[in-house]
């Protein structure tokens, strides 16, 4: 992930220098109106996207209707729940930046200090890198918000040759005046350590970096990720940090402390585990994991 940095209990990723237990859901309807994951994992329409349409959205859950869902949950009959919402996509790393080790190194001010402007990001024993993951699982997780009416804008589509460094990164979110803002990565700790987390920003005051409006929406938000993404795609909360909550607060990471609007870091997995490797190189398993993200997103958009 990029603004990683080396801490107790976790390995430095061999690369350049680059969740509160969790809520339940609204109500037992929702699970009905999520939309279905294709459990092939099959390509979309979108050039480049990777990602499978998703079929229409299910009917309510047995046993619930619409006069017994709590408010502001969605219903069937909401074709677009997330309409006039604006969620930004920032897809970790870029696979440029493997070509471009001294524009990636030059030091960026994140508010608190200075750092590197990116990072490579890790890989798994294949090969398989984050970049790549982060790239697919980024355009399933765009057509999927897309499908239920939101606005989506990505930092980038690997569309430039490197970055943006992590202070744009942050600036994009909050120019586009986001509801929500999430970063998608994978870890690079050591073999055994597995699971999910989410990264929250922690309250951060010193030279341009104020995260004092947004730690408490955006903890609700990490929270909201952490239990849809363990319920779509069966993965566990980290066993290496967190405290088995799956949330993990950081205040070294300017892409947190330059945010202006609700945001976290979603790591996926570890990379550098062959039990969390093999679900992160699996097509059917990034669908579930875009699925749990944008359901996450969903809920607390929702409110």
């Amino acid at each position: 992930m990029s603004d990683h940095v080396n801490k107790p209990g976790r390995r430095i990723r061999p690369v350049l220098a680059v969740c509160a237990a969790a809520v339940p859901l609204a109500a037992a309807a929702l699970t009905g109106w999520l939309v279905w994951a294709a459990p092939d994992g099959s390509a979309n329409h979108r050039p480049g996207a990777g990602a499978p349409p998703s079929a229409p959205a299910a009917g309510p859950a047995a046993g619930a209707s619409a006069s017994t869902a709590a408010p502001g949950t969605p219903q069937a009959s909401d074709p677009a729940p997330l309409a006039g919402k604006v969620v930004v996509i920032d897809p970790g790393h870029n696979p440029g930046n493997f070509a471009h080790s001294r524009e990636i190194n030059a030091k960026v001010d994140v508010g608190t200090h200075r750092k590197e402007c990116d990072t490579t990001g890790t890989a798994a024993g294949s090969g398989y890198t984050e970049a790549a993951f982060t790239l697919d699982v980024s355009h399933r997780l765009r057509e999927l918000l897309e499908e239920r009416g939101a606005t989506v804008v990505l930092t980038h589509d690997a569309d430039r040759p490197y970055g943006p460094c992590i202070d744009e990164r942050a600036r994009i979110g909050n120019e586009a005046r986001a509801g929500a803002a999430v970063s998608v990565h994978a870890d690079g700790s050591a073999a055994g350590h597995r699971g999910h987390h989410v990264i929250l920003p922690a309250l951060v005051k010193a030279g341009s970096a104020d995260t004092t409006p947004i730690v408490g929406p955006s903890r609700t938000l990490g929270e909201r990720i952490a239990a849809e993404f363990a319920r779509a795609t069966g993965s566990s909360p980290a066993n290496y940090l967190g405290g088995g909550t799956g949330l993990d607060v950081r205040k070294d990471l300017g892409g947190l402390n330059l945010s202006t609007v609700p945001k976290v870091f979603v790591e996926c997995g570890n990379m550098r585990d062959p039990d969390d490797a093999a679900s992160l190189e699996d097509p059917a398993w990034r669908q579930k994991a875009a699925h749990g993200i944008a359901d996450g997103i969903t809920t607390y958009l929702l409110g």
